[in-house]
């Protein structure tokens, strides 16, 4: 059954920070490195893939054509050229990986995408409260850039990630249509037991990647572990059978604009959730914000006990 399940990588602003990059503050956060020092973004994805990841989340979570125009004075062509990066470095660092590597593997390139929320740098990606003044329209027109040149870059698949509400998910479901060649996962960010960050029934919520062929995975990251297990058993029948659940939770602690990280950190490792999670029908497990190579290669331990780990 673990042979089946995909291993995400986890938190790379994290290994950045720890490498020394100071991050927080900062709007464009880790996509600035794609500019200023790429060489430190492929290390971090190396060190996700020696610790037994599968997929690599492209830099690209805050990275946009209107961010890099905004903060680094870009042109849209200078812009798109740097999302282009973020894939290239994710691609090199699997390509050299599986050059010096004896445990083989073909490694998937997910395009990170953010939340419109994520770009006014206030911390709504985690409620989500924009939506109510943006059409659906709006918020495709806003996302369209950015996932045209994660497709023209080769992503093998879109990450539609953290997204707070199910008005900007059917948006980015419905923008998918024009990439009909590219995959993706969705995934809410939630606080509750029964929502989305925005408020959204996460019964409902879920729907929306059901009805479309080209999402083929759906379910939450940025959250605290233990509002997985019970999310995902309280909706696993709205789920369907031909998708499966991706889980990337964080630490447990959450993100507030003013000060950071904040709160408790998790009570048991990722690795402790894991095959609970895969009996609930998770196919993509990972981590999120402040998880580490070492809780990746702790999630490798458990779900593939017989897999070489560099």
């Amino acid at each position: 059954m673990g042979e089946e399940v995909k291993i995400l990588d986890g938190g790379l602003a994290t290994e950045l920070e720890a490498a020394g990059f100071l991050l927080q503050g900062d709007p464009l956060w880790s996509a600035r490195l794609l500019q200023t020092c790429p060489q430190a973004i492929k290390d971090v994805h190396r060190s996700f893939l020696r610790s037994g990841a599968d997929v690599l989340t492209t830099a690209t979570y805050q990275a946009s054509i209107e961010g890099f125009h905004k903060y680094m004075g870009l042109n849209v062509d200078e812009a798109a050229g740097f999302l282009h990066v973020g894939v290239r470095l994710a691609k090199e660092a699997a390509e050299e990986f599986n050059v010096q590597s004896p445990d083989k593997r073909n490694v998937l390139i997910a395009g990170s995408v953010c939340p419109y929320g994520a770009f006014l740098h206030d911390g709504s990606e985690y409620t989500g409260n924009y939506v109510r003044n943006m059409s659906t329209e709006e918020l495709k027109d806003w996302h369209r850039q950015q996932m045209q040149c994660l497709a023209s870059a080769g992503v093998d698949l879109f990450a539609l990630e953290t997204v707070p509400s199910q008005k900007e998910a059917e948006a980015l479901v419905k923008l998918l249509r024009e990439f009909p060649n590219t995959k993706a996962w969705l995934s809410y960010s939630c606080k509750s037991l029964s929502s989305t960050c925005y408020g959204d029934r996460f019964e409902d919520a879920v729907k929306v990647a059901v009805e479309s062929k080209q999402v083929i995975a759906v379910g939450l990251n940025c959250c605290s572990p233990d509002l997985v297990s019970p999310m995902l058993a309280s909706v696993n029948k709205s789920r369907g059978l031909d998708i499966g659940w991706i889980v990337y939770p964080n630490s447990g602690e959450d993100w507030d604009h003013s000060v950071g990280w904040h709160g408790g950190n998790m009570e048991k490792p990722l690795s402790a959730y894991a095959l609970e999670w895969v009996q609930l029908g998770a196919k993509w497990i990972g981590g999120c914000c402040r998880t580490t190579p070492a809780d990746i290669a702790r999630l490798h331990q458990i779900l593939r006990p017989s897999r070489y780990i560099q």
